[in-house]
């Protein structure tokens, strides 16, 4: 066998390194400010990805994200959260923001209310009790008649094992319908 194929998993019993595999996908039912994920197989994953679908709620809100090293029994709310954000829209608006000792990754999402936002991002180190827990985002949406886009990194600054994550609104509750799915990439 060709060590190309090697690399590439081709042979039988190799590690398919890389490979996207759904942990679980939530949907709101409308009830709600927030979906917990409790089962991150941290021991597994190194990467997590998280997509964002149809995101909406009823009032402009800001939407987060915090993690627990408890399984979900609480989400750390502490002021040891950290980023940089850069945001822009179609209309050439650009801006960016420094988030210093916050309570959560904050602004995945924001602001415009009953329109749809959508987007991504990976967290990392999530299972490594010796390392901060970073995050890298992509999202967007429609407002004030224009596109908009917001992408940055954001680290929770404790070293801990994280093995729970919650997305929420400040006040508001999800929209029905509103679809979050979690990922781990295979690593090793």
């Amino acid at each position: 066998m060709p060590l190309g194929a090697a690399r590439f998993g081709l042979l039988g019993g190799v590690a398919d390194l890389g490979k996207l595999e759904l942990i679980e996908t939530q949907v709101a039912d409308g009830t709600s400010t927030y979906i917990d994920f409790t089962t991150l197989n941290e021991s597994t994953y190194n990467v997590h990805f998280v997509t964002f679908d149809n995101m909406q709620w009823a009032t402009a809100d800001t939407f987060g994200a915090r993690v627990s090293d408890d399984g979900g029994t609480t989400f750390e709310a502490t002021s040891s959260y950290d980023g940089a954000l850069q945001q822009g829209n179609t209309a050439g608006s650009f801006s960016e923001a420094t988030r210093v000792n916050h309570t959560s990754f904050d602004r995945i999402l924001q602001s415009q209310a009953n329109l749809p936002h959508s987007g991504y991002c990976y967290f990392y180190n999530l299972g490594d009790s010796a390392k901060y827990s970073f995050m890298t985002q992509h999202t967007l949406n429609w407002g004030g008649g224009n596109m908009q886009f917001k992408f940055g990194s954001q680290v929770y600054k404790v070293a801990s094992t994280i093995n729970a994550l919650r997305f929420f609104n400040g006040v508001y509750n999800l929209s029905s319908g509103s679809t979050i799915s979690l990922y781990g990439i295979r690593y090793s």
